[in-house]
Protein backbone atom coordinates (compact mmCIF):
# COMPACT_ATOMS: atom_id res chain seq x y z
CA UNK A 1 0.00 0.00 0.00
CA UNK A 2 1.26 3.44 -0.78
CA UNK A 3 1.22 6.84 1.35
CA UNK A 4 -1.75 8.42 -0.48
CA UNK A 5 0.77 11.35 -1.53
CA UNK A 6 -1.53 14.00 -2.88
CA UNK A 7 0.99 15.08 -6.22
CA UNK A 8 0.49 11.14 -7.22
CA UNK A 9 -2.79 10.64 -7.05
CA UNK A 10 -2.67 13.83 -9.05
CA UNK A 11 -0.99 12.51 -11.68
CA UNK A 12 -3.05 9.25 -11.63
CA UNK A 13 -5.88 10.97 -12.68
CA UNK A 14 -4.11 12.94 -15.08
CA UNK A 15 -3.37 9.44 -16.24
CA UNK A 16 -6.99 8.29 -16.42
CA UNK A 17 -8.18 11.38 -17.99
CA UNK A 18 -5.76 11.53 -20.80
CA UNK A 19 -6.24 7.63 -21.33
CA UNK A 20 -9.71 7.84 -21.55
CA UNK A 21 -9.84 11.00 -23.18
CA UNK A 22 -12.39 12.51 -20.84
CA UNK A 23 -13.54 14.90 -18.63
CA UNK A 24 -14.36 15.87 -14.90
CA UNK A 25 -10.44 16.62 -14.04
CA UNK A 26 -11.26 19.90 -12.19
CA UNK A 27 -13.88 18.17 -9.73
CA UNK A 28 -11.66 15.36 -9.24
CA UNK A 29 -8.42 17.58 -8.07
CA UNK A 30 -10.55 19.44 -5.56
CA UNK A 31 -11.07 16.58 -3.86
CA UNK A 32 -7.87 15.26 -3.82
CA UNK A 33 -6.23 16.18 -0.22
CA UNK A 34 -9.71 15.51 1.13
CA UNK A 35 -10.09 11.54 0.18
CA UNK A 36 -5.36 11.12 0.65
CA UNK A 37 -5.81 12.10 4.58
CA UNK A 38 -9.32 10.24 4.96
CA UNK A 39 -7.88 6.62 3.52
CA UNK A 40 -4.72 7.60 4.90
CA UNK A 41 -5.47 8.02 8.54
CA UNK A 42 -8.75 7.37 9.24
CA UNK A 43 -10.73 5.37 6.92
CA UNK A 44 -10.83 1.84 8.20
CA UNK A 45 -10.68 -0.66 5.70
CA UNK A 46 -9.63 -4.40 4.97
CA UNK A 47 -6.56 -3.62 2.29
CA UNK A 48 -7.78 -7.78 1.41
CA UNK A 49 -11.03 -7.50 1.30
CA UNK A 50 -12.72 -4.03 -0.28
CA UNK A 51 -16.26 -5.71 1.32
CA UNK A 52 -15.40 -6.10 4.62
CA UNK A 53 -18.44 -6.21 6.92
CA UNK A 54 -16.42 -4.13 9.23
CA UNK A 55 -15.39 -1.57 6.94
CA UNK A 56 -16.04 2.07 7.12
CA UNK A 57 -17.87 3.70 4.52
CA UNK A 58 -16.69 6.38 1.83
CA UNK A 59 -19.63 7.47 -0.17
CA UNK A 60 -18.69 9.70 -2.81
CA UNK A 61 -22.15 11.16 -3.84
CA UNK A 62 -20.16 13.89 -6.29
CA UNK A 63 -20.29 10.69 -8.48
CA UNK A 64 -18.64 12.95 -11.56
CA UNK A 65 -14.97 13.17 -9.22
CA UNK A 66 -14.40 9.43 -9.22
CA UNK A 67 -11.09 9.63 -10.65
CA UNK A 68 -10.22 10.86 -7.85
CA UNK A 69 -11.39 7.89 -5.66
CA UNK A 70 -10.07 5.47 -8.71
CA UNK A 71 -6.59 6.94 -7.66
CA UNK A 72 -6.97 6.29 -3.97
CA UNK A 73 -8.03 2.74 -4.76
CA UNK A 74 -5.48 2.20 -6.98
CA UNK A 75 -3.15 3.48 -4.36
CA UNK A 76 -4.34 0.45 -2.28
CA UNK A 77 -4.09 -2.04 -4.71
CA UNK A 78 -7.61 -2.73 -5.58
CA UNK A 79 -7.30 -1.20 -8.76
CA UNK A 80 -4.09 -2.67 -10.93
CA UNK A 81 -1.81 -0.31 -13.04
CA UNK A 82 -3.62 -1.78 -16.46
CA UNK A 83 -7.06 -1.09 -15.20
CA UNK A 84 -6.34 2.72 -14.35
CA UNK A 85 -4.35 2.34 -17.99
CA UNK A 86 -7.72 1.66 -19.87
CA UNK A 87 -9.92 4.22 -18.24
CA UNK A 88 -13.14 5.06 -20.02
CA UNK A 89 -12.30 2.26 -22.45
CA UNK A 90 -14.52 -0.48 -23.91
CA UNK A 91 -15.25 -2.97 -21.46
CA UNK A 92 -13.78 -1.58 -18.77
CA UNK A 93 -15.25 -1.39 -15.19
CA UNK A 94 -13.45 2.13 -14.26
CA UNK A 95 -16.62 4.23 -16.39
CA UNK A 96 -16.93 8.48 -15.64
CA UNK A 97 -19.30 8.13 -12.62
CA UNK A 98 -18.76 6.56 -9.61
CA UNK A 99 -19.63 2.81 -9.94
CA UNK A 100 -20.67 0.48 -7.27
CA UNK A 101 -19.25 -3.21 -9.01
CA UNK A 102 -15.93 -1.13 -8.62
CA UNK A 103 -14.14 -2.71 -5.16
CA UNK A 104 -14.19 0.00 -2.51
CA UNK A 105 -17.23 2.15 -4.51
CA UNK A 106 -20.37 1.80 -2.33
CA UNK A 107 -22.12 3.44 -4.48
CA UNK A 108 -23.49 3.96 -8.00
CA UNK A 109 -23.51 7.89 -8.37
CA UNK A 110 -24.30 10.49 -11.41
CA UNK A 111 -27.49 11.53 -10.51
CA UNK A 112 -26.72 14.44 -7.87
CA UNK A 113 -28.27 14.13 -4.65
CA UNK A 114 -28.33 10.44 -3.71
CA UNK A 115 -25.49 9.28 -2.67
CA UNK A 116 -26.01 10.95 0.93
CA UNK A 117 -29.13 9.71 1.20
CA UNK A 118 -27.55 5.93 0.88
CA UNK A 119 -24.75 6.89 3.14
CA UNK A 120 -27.43 8.42 5.77
CA UNK A 121 -28.87 4.70 5.58
CA UNK A 122 -25.48 2.74 6.15
CA UNK A 123 -25.17 5.49 9.00
CA UNK A 124 -28.37 4.25 10.22
CA UNK A 125 -27.63 0.20 10.05
CA UNK A 126 -24.50 0.67 11.90
CA UNK A 127 -26.53 2.43 14.35
CA UNK A 128 -29.41 -0.28 14.47
CA UNK A 129 -26.30 -3.07 14.65
CA UNK A 130 -24.30 -1.37 17.31
CA UNK A 131 -21.11 -0.76 15.75
CA UNK A 132 -18.93 1.90 15.52
CA UNK A 133 -18.50 2.14 11.98
CA UNK A 134 -18.79 5.67 10.42
CA UNK A 135 -20.07 7.25 7.08
CA UNK A 136 -17.64 9.73 5.05
CA UNK A 137 -20.36 11.09 2.69
CA UNK A 138 -18.38 13.67 -0.24
CA UNK A 139 -20.77 16.27 -1.63
CA UNK A 140 -19.94 18.83 -4.09
CA UNK A 141 -21.08 22.35 -2.97
CA UNK A 142 -23.67 22.70 -6.60
CA UNK A 143 -25.01 19.36 -5.11
CA UNK A 144 -26.20 21.32 -2.45
CA UNK A 145 -28.89 22.53 -4.91
CA UNK A 146 -30.58 19.24 -4.71
CA UNK A 147 -33.97 18.52 -2.15
CA UNK A 148 -32.64 15.22 -1.17
CA UNK A 149 -29.68 16.57 0.22
CA UNK A 150 -31.85 18.25 2.82
CA UNK A 151 -34.15 15.50 3.08
CA UNK A 152 -30.85 13.11 3.83
CA UNK A 153 -29.75 15.63 6.24
CA UNK A 154 -33.20 16.08 8.21
CA UNK A 155 -33.11 12.35 8.42
CA UNK A 156 -29.63 12.17 9.99
CA UNK A 157 -30.99 14.31 12.35
CA UNK A 158 -33.77 12.61 13.66
CA UNK A 159 -32.14 9.34 13.82
CA UNK A 160 -28.91 10.94 16.28
CA UNK A 161 -26.68 9.54 13.24
CA UNK A 162 -23.52 11.04 14.73
CA UNK A 163 -21.30 8.07 13.15
CA UNK A 164 -22.19 10.51 9.88
CA UNK A 165 -19.68 12.93 8.30
CA UNK A 166 -20.74 14.92 5.39
CA UNK A 167 -17.92 16.44 3.41
CA UNK A 168 -18.80 19.59 1.47
CA UNK A 169 -16.59 19.98 -1.68
CA UNK A 170 -17.12 23.60 -1.22
CA UNK A 171 -15.29 25.14 -4.80
CA UNK A 172 -17.38 27.36 -6.00
CA UNK A 173 -18.16 26.10 -9.01
CA UNK A 174 -20.70 23.50 -10.77
CA UNK A 175 -21.06 22.28 -14.12
CA UNK A 176 -22.40 25.22 -15.67
CA UNK A 177 -21.37 28.45 -13.99
CA UNK A 178 -20.14 29.17 -10.15
CA UNK A 179 -22.74 28.28 -7.39
CA UNK A 180 -23.33 31.97 -6.82
CA UNK A 181 -24.51 32.45 -10.74
CA UNK A 182 -26.20 29.46 -10.56
CA UNK A 183 -27.95 29.18 -6.76
CA UNK A 184 -26.61 30.83 -3.76
CA UNK A 185 -25.71 29.14 -1.09
CA UNK A 186 -25.24 31.65 1.41
CA UNK A 187 -22.96 30.20 4.98
CA UNK A 188 -23.02 26.81 4.19
CA UNK A 189 -22.03 26.05 7.74
CA UNK A 190 -24.76 27.72 9.42
CA UNK A 191 -27.19 25.72 6.90
CA UNK A 192 -25.92 22.47 8.27
CA UNK A 193 -25.72 23.70 11.60
CA UNK A 194 -29.93 25.30 11.41
CA UNK A 195 -30.48 21.06 10.62
CA UNK A 196 -28.49 20.65 13.98
CA UNK A 197 -25.18 19.20 12.44
CA UNK A 198 -22.05 19.50 13.98
CA UNK A 199 -20.21 21.65 11.37
CA UNK A 200 -17.14 23.15 10.56
CA UNK A 201 -15.31 25.12 8.19
CA UNK A 202 -11.70 24.33 6.65
CA UNK A 203 -9.25 24.91 3.78
CA UNK A 204 -10.10 21.58 2.12
CA UNK A 205 -6.09 21.62 0.68
CA UNK A 206 -4.50 21.81 4.24
CA UNK A 207 -3.22 18.08 4.80
CA UNK A 208 -2.80 19.07 8.29
CA UNK A 209 -6.22 21.23 9.41
CA UNK A 210 -7.96 18.08 7.45
CA UNK A 211 -6.72 15.29 9.28
CA UNK A 212 -7.34 17.57 12.60
CA UNK A 213 -11.11 18.36 11.51
CA UNK A 214 -11.42 14.68 10.81
CA UNK A 215 -10.13 13.34 14.32
CA UNK A 216 -12.38 16.06 16.56
CA UNK A 217 -15.42 14.76 14.46
CA UNK A 218 -15.59 10.88 14.47
CA UNK A 219 -14.76 11.26 18.11
CA UNK A 220 -17.85 13.83 19.15
CA UNK A 221 -20.60 11.23 20.16
CA UNK A 222 -23.13 13.35 20.94
CA UNK A 223 -26.08 12.78 18.71
CA UNK A 224 -25.89 15.17 16.09
CA UNK A 225 -24.40 14.34 12.63
CA UNK A 226 -21.56 16.02 11.11
CA UNK A 227 -20.39 17.95 8.98
CA UNK A 228 -17.46 19.44 7.60
CA UNK A 229 -17.35 22.53 5.01
CA UNK A 230 -14.04 22.46 2.82
CA UNK A 231 -13.12 25.15 1.00
CA UNK A 232 -11.49 24.33 -1.98
CA UNK A 233 -10.33 24.69 -5.60
CA UNK A 234 -11.41 23.35 -8.70
CA UNK A 235 -8.26 22.30 -10.44
CA UNK A 236 -6.26 22.58 -7.66
CA UNK A 237 -2.87 21.54 -8.11
CA UNK A 238 -2.23 22.91 -12.33
CA UNK A 239 -2.05 26.47 -12.36
CA UNK A 240 -4.33 26.41 -15.62
CA UNK A 241 -6.64 24.73 -14.52
CA UNK A 242 -7.06 26.43 -11.57
CA UNK A 243 -10.68 28.58 -11.06
CA UNK A 244 -11.27 27.45 -14.57
CA UNK A 245 -14.60 26.02 -15.06
CA UNK A 246 -14.23 25.03 -18.69
CA UNK A 247 -12.02 21.85 -17.04
CA UNK A 248 -15.19 20.59 -16.21
CA UNK A 249 -15.02 19.55 -19.53
CA UNK A 250 -12.67 20.26 -21.57
CA UNK A 251 -10.08 17.01 -22.04
CA UNK A 252 -6.66 16.75 -22.32
CA UNK A 253 -4.34 16.55 -25.44
CA UNK A 254 -0.71 15.79 -25.67
CA UNK A 255 0.25 19.12 -25.11
CA UNK A 256 -1.61 20.13 -21.91
CA UNK A 257 -1.51 17.06 -20.48
CA UNK A 258 2.60 17.48 -20.62
CA UNK A 259 2.21 20.50 -19.20
CA UNK A 260 0.19 19.29 -16.40
CA UNK A 261 2.64 16.31 -15.19
CA UNK A 262 5.39 18.69 -15.82
CA UNK A 263 3.63 20.94 -12.86
CA UNK A 264 3.13 17.73 -10.45
CA UNK A 265 7.05 17.28 -10.82
CA UNK A 266 6.70 13.81 -12.89
CA UNK A 267 7.33 12.83 -16.60
CA UNK A 268 4.25 12.03 -19.01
Amino acid sequence: MRKFDASRIRKTVLDMAFAGSTVHIGCAFSIVELLAVLYRNHLRFDATNPRSATRDYMVLSKGHGVMAQYACLHEIGWLPDDEIARYFGNGTRLKGLADAHVPGVEVTAGSLGHGLSVGVGLALAAKRNNTDQICYALVGDGELNEGTIWEAALFATQFKLDNLIVIVDANGFQAMGTTDEVMGLGDIAAKFAAFDFDALTIDGHDEFAIDRAYSDLKTRKNGRPKALIAKTVKGKGVSFMEHDNIWHYTRLNPKTYEAAVAELGGKA
